[in-house]
């Protein structure tokens, strides 16, 4: 299912391998939240352009 991200670490010592793990989790957080930031960046574009479509409309 995943690829084996920790498999590289199993000889090293704990250390190693905690820093390791958290420097993977880092990449990971850091790869939803710049997936995140698109999805709303798209969304603060579509909310913007309706709002400055409305705006130009004459009142019904």
């Amino acid at each position: 299912m995943f690829p084996p991200v920790f498999a590289t670490c199993l000889g090293q010592d704990w250390p190693s391998r905690d820093r390791h793990y958290k420097q993977a989790k880092l990449h990971m957080l850091k790869s939803w939240r710049d997936g995140l930031e698109r999805k709303l960046a798209a969304v603060n574009s579509v909310i913007g352009k309706l709002e400055e479509q409305l705006s130009r409309e004459p009142a019904a």
